[in-house]
C-alpha cells in the first residue's frame, strides 16, 4: 500500500509517503494514550477552546487549506473552500454545545432521591478512525471534534490518496492545541496520523489503549473493520455507502426539483456518499424532469478545479475512473441505455455526467452504488410505487422527497428504510444534524451529542441509602 499524492487533472505524482512500521505504529500508540491519560481530566471548557482554535486557523487560511485538497483528490475550488467552511462550522457547534451536551444527568428511580442517581458520560481512550477521501477534512474533524470534547484522542489511518491533507489535519489540532495552552507533550497525542499498511490495522485494533473503532468507507472495508472491532471486543460504528433515492412526486416543482438533481448528483463530481444517485420520478411528471435534468448536466464544464468557471471536477484518480466505466458498461450489458450528457477533457481522471435509464429490477446496477457523476432515472407509477423502489436497495443512509405538500413529504420520508431524508433539498449535510445509516450504509450516528456519545462510558452511579439494611 502506496500513499502518495497523485494529481487527478495531471495525473503527476507529486509525493510519495513511506509507510508506517511496527515501531513507529506501537510509539505512536503509545503518545496517543499519554495524551489521554491527562486530556481526559481537563475540563470541557479547556478541551473545546483547542477546537475553536483549530476553527480560527481554518478560517484564516480558507484558501491553503482548500488548496491541498483539490491538488490530492480534484475537488474544484469552491466546494474545498465550502469543505473547510463546514470543518469550522462544526468545531464552532462543540465550542457552544460541548458542555451541556455532556452534561450529567439525574434518572428517576423508586426508592432513590432525585439527586441519587446519575448518568455520566466518561471518556474511554483512544479512538482509530479510518477515513475516506472524497472529503478528507471533513470526514476527520467529524470524528475529531466530539471525541476531543468528551476526552477522547484519535489515532487516524487515512485514504492512501489524501496523505497530504492527513498531515495537515494532524498539524491544524496540534497547533490549535498549542495555542489553546495545552502542553506540547499532550498537543501531539490529541490526533495522530499514521501512514498505515494494511496489514498493521488489525495491531492497532487489538491494541489494550484503542477503546473503539469509527470507519467511513466502503462496504468491504467496512465488513473488515467491523469484524476485526467486534474479535477485539472494541466498540465500533460504520458509515458505508450509499445509492440515495430523490423522490419527485406529481405535485413538486418539476424545474427546481431537476435543477436540484442535477447538483445533488453532481457536486464533488458524485463522489459522495449522500448524493442523489437514484431519481425517481412519477409518471405524471417523468418527461418534463427529464428534458430539464438533461439540460442542466449538459451545461456543466468539466476542466481544471482550480479554474472559477469549472462546475464538474475529475474523479479522484485512475483507477476510480476505470471502476465507475466498468460498471456503466456492465449495466448497458444487461439491458440499460446509457446517455453521456456533456463533454469531458480526454486528459486527467474525468467522467462525463451520464443518465442510465431503462433499468431492470434483474440488472445488477438495481442495487449497485455508482461513485461518479452517473444518476439513475427511474419512471415510477405513482408515489406509493416510488417508495417501494427505493426501498429496493441494500442502502439505507440518505434520501429526499420533492413536493409541495410538506406534511405529505414528511409522511413519504416516514416510510423510507434509510438513516436520513432531506425534503425538496438533495442531500443532509450540516454542521449540527446527526448524520448515519440503516442496512449496508452502516451504523452509529456521527455530530451533535447522538456523535458525542458513540465512544463514552455512559455510567450510572447512584446513591444508596445506608440506613436500609
Amino acid at each position: 500500500m502506496t500513499y502518495a499524492t497523485i494529481n487527478p487533472y495531471t495525473n503527476e505524482t507529486v509525493a510519495t509517503f513511506a509507510n508506517a512500521t511496527p515501531e513507529e505504529v506501537d510509539a505512536a500508540l503509545d503518545t496517543a494514550h499519554k495524551s489521554f491519560l491527562v486530556w481526559r481530566d481537563l475540563p470541557v471548557a479547556q478541551r473545546v477552546a483547542v477546537l475553536e482554535q483549530a476553527a480560527e486557523i481554518l478560517e484564516a487560511n480558507r484558501e491553503d487549506y482548500a488548496s491541498t485538497i483539490t491538488l490530492e483528490m480534484g475537488k474544484i475550488s469552491a466546494e474545498a473552500v465550502g469543505e473547510v467552511d463546514i470543518c469550522a462550522a462544526m468545531l464552532r457547534y462543540y465550542v457552544e454545545h460541548g458542555e451541556e451536551l455532556l452534561a450529567p444527568r439525574f434518572l428517576p428511580a423508586r426508592g432513590y432521591g432525585d439527586t441519587d442517581v446519575q448518568l455520566v458520560n466518561d471518556p474511554m481512550g483512544v479512538i482509530f478512525a479510518v477515513e475516506p477521501w472524497n472529503f478528507p477534512y471533513y470526514q476527520v474533524v467529524r470524528i475529531t471534534a466530539p471525541q476531543l470534547t468528551a476526552g477522547n484522542v484519535v489515532v487516524l489511518k487515512h485514504a492512501s490518496n489524501v496523505p497530504q491533507c492527513a498531515a495537515r489535519m494532524e498539524d491544524l489540532f496540534r497547533k490549535a492545541a498549542v495555542a489553546a495552552g495545552i502542553d506540547e507533550s499532550v498537543a501531539q497525542g490529541l490526533l495522530t496520523n499514521l501512514y498505515l499498511p494494511h496489514d498493521q490495522t488489525e495491531h492497532v485494533i487489538a491494541s489494550p489503549v484503542v477503546r473503539g473503532v469509527a470507519l467511513t468507507g466502503s462496504e468491504k472495508a467496512g465488513g473488515l473493520v467491523a469484524s476485526l472491532a467486534a474479535k477485539h471486543l472494541k466498540k465500533s460504528t460504520l458509515e458505508l455507502g450509499g445509492a440515495d433515492a430523490f423522490i419527485v412526486l406529481n405535485d413538486a416543482d418539476v424545474d427546481k426539483a431537476a435543477d436540484w438533481a442535477v447538483q445533488g448528483r453532481n457536486w464533488n463530481a458524485g463522489q459522495v456518499c449522500v448524493s442523489s444517485k437514484r431519481l425517481i420520478v412519477v409518471d405524471a411528471v417523468y418527461d418534463r424532469f427529464l428534458a430539464r435534468y438533461r439540460a442542466g448536466a449538459a451545461r456543466l464544464v468539466a476542466g481544471n478545479p482550480t479554474d472559477p468557471s469549472t462546475t464538474l471536477a475529475p474523479l479522484s484518480s485512475e483507477g476510480a475512473k476505470r471502476t465507475l466505466q466498468r460498471q456503466v458498461d456492465d449495466a448497458v450489458a444487461q439491458g440499460a441505455n446509457v446517455e453521456y450528457l456533456a463533454e469531458v477533457p480526454a486528459n486527467g481522471a474525468f467522467f462525463p455526467p451520464a443518465l442510465l435509464t431503462d433499468i431492470s429490477e434483474d440488472n445488477d446496477a438495481f442495487h449497485t452504488e455508482f461513485f461518479g457523476p452517473v444518476a439513475q432515472l427511474y419512471r415510477a407509477k405513482d408515489g406509493e410505487d416510488a417508495i417501494r423502489i427505493a426501498n429496493d436497495s441494500p442502502f439505507g443512509l440518505g434520501g429526499s422527497v420533492f413536493s409541495k405538500d410538506i406534511r405529505h413529504a414528511q409522511q413519504v420520508a416516514r416510510k423510507l428504510d434509510t438513516g436520513m431524508v432531506a425534503i425538496n433539498h438533495p442531500t443532509i449535510v450540516a454542521a449540527d444534524i446527526p448524520f448515519g445509516g440503516v442496512k449496508n450504509s452502516g451504523y452509529g450516528h456521527e455530530l451533535i451529542d447522538l456523535g458525542l456519545k458513540e465512544f463514552v462510558n455512559q455510567k450510572v452511579i447512584a446513591v444508596g441509602d445506608i440506613d436500609a439494611l
